[in-house]
Parts: structure tokens; C-alpha cells; sequence
């Protein structure tokens, strides 16, 4: 599920970037809405460092996946670590 949503992100992001280029029906309204998720993933890396740390990888690394994907990437590594402190 979380590759769909993954998938679905990038999608939004190409039609966002294509709108930019060329004229295409409700752009201008998927301009703004990808502008407020954009501010949100990055409201996510300064709020949710510990998650994000948790990544096994460079912390950059970790930080570009977030400002991606936002809580799409970071959850399912805060859950993992949760059910490892649990067992």
C-alpha cells in the first residue's frame, strides 16, 4: 500500500510540474494544493526528527524521502521501532 501511495505522490508531483509547463484544466488549484502538502512534509521534518532519524540510511537521505512522501515514509519506520521496543 505504502509503494501506491507512493506511486500516487510521484504522479502528483509530474501532473504538478507538467501543469507548470503547460495549460491543463485545474491547474492552477493543483499548484496550490501541492504547494500546502509540500508545507506540511516540510512541517513534518522539523517536527518529526526522532521518526525520521530512524531511517537506515544518510539523514539526508531520510529528509528527501519526507519532503516526498511526508508521513508516507517516516510512519512506517516509527511503527518498526515501536514493535522492536515492545518485543
Amino acid at each position: 500500500m505504502n509503494n501506491n501511495l507512493k506511486v500516487g505522490m510521484l504522479a502528483l508531483y509530474g501532473i504538478t510540474i507538467l501543469s507548470l509547463v503547460v495549460a491543463i484544466p485545474g491547474g492552477a488549484l493543483l499548484q496550490k494544493l501541492m504547494l500546502i502538502i509540500l508545507i506540511a512534509h516540510v512541517g513534518e521534518v522539523l517536527f518529526c526528527q526522532k521518526q525520521i532519524r530512524l531511517h537506515q540510511g544518510p539523514l539526508v537521505d531520510s529528509i528527501g524521502l519526507t519532503l516526498l512522501f511526508g508521513f508516507v515514509h517516516w510512519k512506517p519506520l516509527a511503527d518498526k521501532a515501536a514493535r522492536e521496543t515492545q518485543a
